[in-house]
């Protein structure tokens, strides 16, 4: 259900209310990077299990299966230095690059990979260097983000795209639209701080005044799983929990990026692009994404209640659901 809310943005906004349909079935034979995931969220428990107290009241949280993933390629591609990990579902409809964030992988995007390429799509998710499936190279020669993905599709004939990226992933979006513009169709940023650079002192003290110096040492679930789907959904947290925990098998490799991300900068994409955040979400609560919005005036804006800063995960059907429209729209 959509519910217009007028936010004091220039973008157009709306709260989608968090009403996830019944459950797919999961598939009974998956790769080994699907079997990451493939742990209780996919038993035989149902929503009755989390029922309330009262008989007509609605559970406290309707878990979605993992679904059967589609039929997909996987392969390694070269890039300086390194290899880096890949799935495409193929075809010849519109790409979709998915980008992921810095606790899960391109492992991640199981309930998105199977959506979209029924929906027409050709998806496609890379793992950067160190991430699961892709090699860390030298750390001392991390490379650039933009040129990884450059090569990627290039390897795979790709001219144009469009980037779903979430949360760390959004930095190379951006990066990567700022440098190749022409290539980009659309953008797609959820729950990210940006990157915008810390000469923007009103986003560096905002973002001071948002999360205490002790913040990082908390667990991933605590900082990015709103507090309602680590209740209502166990197994879908423990599922979580075990991607984050394979994501990163060795040293954290951070690529560089090509441009320093300034408010002036931000304001000179004209990309169609939609912002997406949870209204739980600790990293990127819906006042900061409001205020990096001020500065995308042609974005649209889309706050998902009950999720925090993995609404793919928490609210997949919603996630997708607002995604590919805006998508369909470009």
């Amino acid at each position: 259900m959509l519910m217009a809310k007028n936010l004091p943005v220039a973008a157009s906004s709306v709260v989608v209310a968090a009403a996830p349909p019944a459950p797919d079935s999961c598939g009974a034979n998956r790769r080994d990077w699907i079997k990451l995931a493939a742990i209780a969220v996919c038993s035989a428990a149902g929503p009755s299990a989390l029922a309330a107290a009262r008989p007509d009241a609605a559970p406290v949280w309707l878990p979605i299966e993992l679904p059967r993933q589609a039929p997909a390629t996987e392969g390694h591609v070269n890039v300086n230095g390194a290899k880096l990990w890949y799935w495409d579902t193929g075809g010849g409809g519109p790409a979709v690059v998915f980008m992921h964030a810095s606790s899960q992988s391109a492992a991640g995007w199981q309930y998105q990979q199977p959506a979209f390429a029924a929906a027409g799509f050709r998806a496609i998710g890379y793992s950067r260097r160190g991430y699961f499936g892709s090699e860390a190279g030298d750390p001392a020669q991390p490379g650039y983000a933009s040129e990884d993905l450059q090569q990627l599709l290039k390897h795979l004939a790709i001219e144009k795209v469009h980037l779903v990226a979430i949360a760390h992933g959004a930095f190379f979006a951006l990066d990567f639209a700022l440098e190749y513009p022409q290539q980009v169709i659309s953008l797609t940023i959820a729950s990210s701080l940006m990157g915008i650079d810390e000469s923007e002192l009103d986003y560096a003290q905002a973002n001071e005044r948002l999360r205490p110096k002790q913040f990082a040492a908390l667990p991933n679930e605590f900082k990015e799983l709103h507090p309602s789907y680590r209740v209502g959904n166990p197994a879908g947290l423990a599922a979580w929990i075990k991607l984050a925990d394979a994501a990163m098998p060795g040293l954290r490799i951070s690529p560089k990026r090509r441009h320093v991300l300034t408010w002036a900068r931000l304001e000179s994409i004209k990309i169609p692009t939609l912002l997406i955040t949870g209204d739980g979400d600790l990293y990127t609560p819906p006042a900061l994404l409001r205020m990096q919005a001020a500065h995308m005036p042609n974005a649209e804006v889309v706050i998902v209640a009950e999720a925090g800063h993995c609404a793919n995960w928490e609210q997949p059907a919603i996630f997708n659901q607002t995604v590919l429209t805006f998508l369909r729209k470009h």
